[in-house]
């Protein structure tokens, strides 16, 4: 048995990552290279969602926009417990033991989450057309 050193394990991921970095900055470089170079008012302007950026950048918010943000949050947390579960759903019932225990525990979490729904909506927090806010 031929030994060598430790260090030489990390060969191949070195490797690796020379391979990429090389790869990326030949991208970059043939882009340099190949692409045109011509500036123009409009394509150095600032760009906002095809708007004339008006105004300034450190105007406050609306809360409802925060709201919403947390909105998106608790139900992409929503997705992340749901889509497990239906993977799982058949073999629930053999790790619980009980027959709709597993499904009952879904019922429950999807109705705390039909709750806060109902709250929010009922606020208006979705309903933008009132907001004046932000302009």
């Amino acid at each position: 048995m031929q030994s060598y050193p430790y260090l030489w394990n990390y060969l191949p991921l070195t490797l690796q990552i020379l391979a990429a970095l090389a790869l990326a900055a030949g991208m970059v470089g043939a882009s340099f290279l190949v692409g045109k170079h011509k500036n123009s008012r409009t394509k150095l302007g600032a760009y906002e969602c095809g708007m004339d950026p008006v105004g300034d950048a450190r105007s406050r918010f609306s809360v409802r926009f925060y709201m919403v943000a947390m909105l998106f949050i608790l139900f992409d947390v929503e997705a992340v417990f749901l889509l497990p579960w239906a993977v799982i759903f058949r073999r629930l019932h053999g790790i619980t033991g009980a027959r709709f225990f597993a499904f009952n525990e879904m019922i429950v979490y999807l109705g705390f989450v039909a709750v806060g729904l109902f709250y929010v909506w009922k606020k208006g927090i979705l309903d933008w057309s009132n907001d004046k806010g932000d302009l």
